[in-house]
């Protein structure tokens, strides 16, 4: 019996140490599909995604780019994830527009995420990425820093430490002191564009992601997208029975990251894996109070959070390439939440979405 399940493997894993070009594991996924095999396809996929990225391959990004958003669709939507589906055929779509899909080639389930991604790129206004690169942010102007400093979107990137060394400022002149030195820790000297990066990424975010009278930068789109920037691509639908992760709480926009050990495990790896950008070997042993502080850093205004009369999720998809420095993961998605009776655009903490955000607000080394 036991030789019986180490056969496969070991012949699978020959398989893959075979493949080692891009062209080759590209050329691996078509048989993949056509084989129906969605879910070695979609692990082939990975491997090209990382083969890729190393020196020497990265050529092939930009050609790929379409053929496997669309080929991840098809296996996507085959294995039932419809959501996940249409989001791959829009960034599919987005590289060639006009493109179809053969109907007697593809499933039911595939030709129908198509078309939805279709409505759905028909009916979208312009791309974050381009309206982002197209804002014009207002004049920056000069004020003096008042304790108000603190509570604005800077807070996002602040850490534990620089939050009580900015409580303990009391005058003006110490208050002008903390922000130097906090802009100074961020602009490298070879590369001093992060301040005014993030002020843009602060003035569009005001811009566009308002609600009621909370200010865009500080909602959770507002925050996602200071620490992140504009995804790679983002879509909206309407928001299916079962689908939220909304929990029986109900109106909370911060999430109960105490509902259970299993799920203080997932965030306290998470956070690990997050802290090892020095590169460190194994995982960080995290307190109970680290685990929940990290949610708590992500919290949206206040704690109760708008209603809202639409069911909808908005999702924000980032590639790697826009991942920041020492996350693993291939791809990350911000799911924002707008469900009546739980609150408008509300992001739900996934375990990935924590650690990208919490390794998006260290410090350049």
């Amino acid at each position: 019996m036991r030789r019986i399940v180490l056969i496969p493997v070991l012949a699978l894993a020959a398989s893959v140490a075979l493949a080692e070009t891009v062209p080759e594991l590209f050329q691996k996924v078509k048989e993949q599909v056509k084989a129906e095999k969605w879910s070695d396809a979609l692990a082939t996929m990975e491997v090209m995604d990382t083969e890729a990225a190393k020196p020497g391959n990265t050529q092939f990004q930009a050609p790929l780019e379409g053929p496997l958003a669309f080929y991840r669709g098809v296996c996507d939507a085959n294995l039932g994830n419809a959501a996940k589906a249409q989001a791959d055929f829009e960034a599919f779509l987005r590289t060639k527009p006009d493109a179809g899909i053969d109907e007697k080639m593809y499933s039911k389930k595939a030709v129908a995420a198509f078309q939805a991604a279709q409505k759905s790129i028909a009916s979208a206004g312009p791309s974050i990425t381009r309206a982002f690169a197209e804002f014009k942010p207002p004049a920056a102007q000069k004020e003096p820093v008042t304790a108000a400093w603190g509570d604005s979107a800077v807070k996002w990137l602040m850490t534990d430490g620089e939050k009580s060394a900015w409580a303990a400022a009391k005058t003006d002149d110490d208050r002008q002191a903390f922000v130097d030195k906090f802009w100074k820790s961020r602009n490298l000297e070879d590369d001093p564009s992060f301040q005014p990066t993030f002020e843009k990424r602060v003035a569009f975010a005001d811009a566009n992601f308002g609600q009621g009278e909370t200010k865009g930068s500080l909602t959770d789109r507002g925050m996602v997208f200071v620490l992140l920037g504009p995804p790679t691509y983002g879509g909206r639908r309407q928001l299916k029975p079962g689908e939220d992760k909304s929990q029986d709480a109900g109106m909370s926009s911060v999430g109960d990251h105490d509902a259970s050990n299993a799920q203080q495990q997932a965030i306290a790896q998470a956070a690990a894996n997050a802290n090892k950008i020095s590169g460190a070997s194994g995982p960080t042993k995290l307190s109970s109070g680290q685990i929940a502080s990290i949610g708590d850093q992500y919290a949206g205004p206040g704690v109760n959070a708008p209603s809202s009369d639409n069911d909808y999720q908005e999702v924000w998809h980032y590639r790697k390439d826009l991942l920041p420095k020492g996350v693993s993961y291939i791809q990350v998605d911000a799911v924002f939440i707008t469900k009546k009776g739980y609150g408008k655009n509300v992001l739900q903490r996934d375990p990935d979405v924590l650690a990208t955000l919490n390794a998006a607000k260290q410090k350049p080394s």
